[in-house]
């Protein structure tokens, strides 16, 4: 795309945001990309973060897994808690903060969606009654043996981790209802036994909130293909869609969606310029 057509893709889009009443955030793995968190996307990326599970040939998609807890827990929680501790330290970056100033005039504000479960818009100051985090997230717990529907904070649980090896040092999280392992509550790969209800009611909260918008923009960052959860919601929530991905910026209907490409936070920085300039 030319500097020119992309210049007047920005300006569209700001004129699509000053005539909207609502705005949703969609967002994937990209996202954090420009606060500093790795995307797993293919074996090369996820090994360089976790190089000995690149030694012993361990995929993503097996340690992203229920078996893996079951298999061997302290490997499982080694890469969980390598995850956990790295969200916790991490700041999120400045895009958060100026989605948020894009929706200060709307009347209905803003909400989130999210395949992301690193609560960096939590972090960020979204209210956590404005985040649905789709696939769950790692800030909260349950039980990996499945004795019933609990879910609880990690608040208490602040993993040691022996990084040459991957591999939790201190001692493993259990479930406070039957004293069984505990896991993450994240939809995992092959995960029958993920407790959704946290995640169903902000669900359900959103759709909710979506009722109610009549002039929405939706504005998708960093969302792929190969895990397309984020980027149908997108194309399915009756909005004007923004989309900004680097690789994969095509949209349904140019009438109703606008491709940026271009990364998350470069996206988000152009958009809100025009915004403000106008």
């Amino acid at each position: 795309m030319t500097e020119p057509q992309e210049s007047r893709n920005i300006a569209r889009a700001a004129d699509w945001l000053h005539q909207a009443d609502a705005l949703l955030i969609t967002a994937g793995a990209g996202m954090g990309i420009d606060s500093g968190l790795p995307d797993f996307r293919g074996p090369g990326g996820f090994w360089s973060v976790y190089p000995a599970l690149g030694r012993a040939r361990v995929s993503f998609e097996s340690i992203a897994n229920p078996t893996a807890f079951e298999n061997d827990p302290r490997l499982a929680w080694g890469f969980y808690g390598h995850r956990l501790a790295l969200y916790r330290k991490t700041p999120p970056h400045a895009g958060f903060a100026l989605l948020r100033e894009l929706a200060k005039g709307m009347p209905h504000g803003l909400r989130a969606f999210t395949s992301n479960v690193d609560g960096q818009f939590q972090k960020a100051g979204f209210g956590t009654d404005l985040v649905c985090e789709i696939h769950g997230s790692i800030h909260h717990l349950q039980c990996a043996a499945g004795c019933g529907e609990h879910i609880w904070t990690a608040d208490d649980f602040h993993p040691e981790i022996d990084t040459d090896n991957c591999r939790l040092r201190n001692e493993l999280p259990h479930c406070p209802h039957c004293g069984a392992l505990a896991r993450p509550n994240i939809l995992m790969f092959g995960d029958w036994g993920w407790v959704d209800r946290r995640t169903m009611l902000q669900y359900h909260r959103l759709q909710q909130w979506l009722a109610t918008v009549d002039r929405l923009v939706c504005i998708e960052i960093g969302a792929g293909t190969n895990i397309p959860t984020v980027r149908h919601f997108s194309e399915n929530c009756n909005g004007r869609l923004i989309r900004i991905n680097p690789g994969e910026p095509e949209v349904p209907d140019p009438a109703t969606g606008i491709g940026l490409a271009m990364g998350g936070l470069a996206g988000i920085v152009r958009l809100h310029t025009a915004f403000a300039s106008d």
